[in-house]
């Protein structure tokens, strides 16, 4: 079991963050090239999803515009609201070498785990990296850092960071280690690739 790399994109398709554990085979492409063919397909998928969908996926784009006005008045209210809202399509997919991990959050970011194919669902892990603070059932890295650390990662180290401006590269080295750290720490992370 293994975790291969990790994007992280805004609602614009600009990746904000990268990170590689185990990747064995590069893309021949550069990482601009690589991250824009990466977004594309997730854009893709997604559409597809909701298209091809019997039910209705994703929240009309009215409803988004309110709510994330709303967002800056009362986060914890909102999400709480916009998880009974919102009704998953695109989750994950998975190729005869890895499994894609699929996260997106109400403000539109988006969070791209690939693993090998042992690990089934990393949705919940996705979900600690951006924040679960009203959720404590996952307390896998506790033991080496801080239950905070844990369940607020990226609303931690970047959101509540005066020095990290949303919308631009994630270059907070505090919230690089702790992902790091979080991700060594997770039961399916191997540091040797299968």
């Amino acid at each position: 079991m293994t975790v291969h790399n990790l994007y992280i994109f805004d609602r614009n398709g600009s990746c904000l963050y990268y990170n590689e554990w185990n990747r064995k085979k590069q893309a021949g492409i550069s990482k601009e090239e690589e991250f824009k063919l990466m977004y594309g397909m997730l854009f893709s998928i997604r559409s597809f999803v909701s298209k091809m969908s019997p039910l209705d996926m994703y929240p009309s784009e009215q409803l988004c515009t309110c709510l994330s006005v709303c967002l800056s008045l009362c986060l914890s209210v909102v999400l709480s609201c916009l998880s009974v809202l919102r009704k998953e399509g695109f989750l994950s997919f998975q190729t005869s070498k890895y499994r894609l991990h699929y996260y997106e959050t109400p403000s539109g970011l988006r969070f791209v785990l690939n693993t090998d194919l042992s690990v089934s669902n990393a949705r919940e892990t996705l979900q600690h990296i951006y924040n679960n603070a009203t959720q404590t059932s996952f307390n896998v890295a506790c033991l080496s850092l801080s239950c905070l650390s844990v369940s607020q990662l990226y609303v931690e180290y970047i959101v509540k960071n005066p020095a990290c401006v949303l919308g631009q590269s994630l270059d907070s080295d505090l919230f690089s280690s702790r992902l790091d750290a979080f991700i060594r720490a997770l039961p399916f992370y191997s540091p040797r690739a299968a």
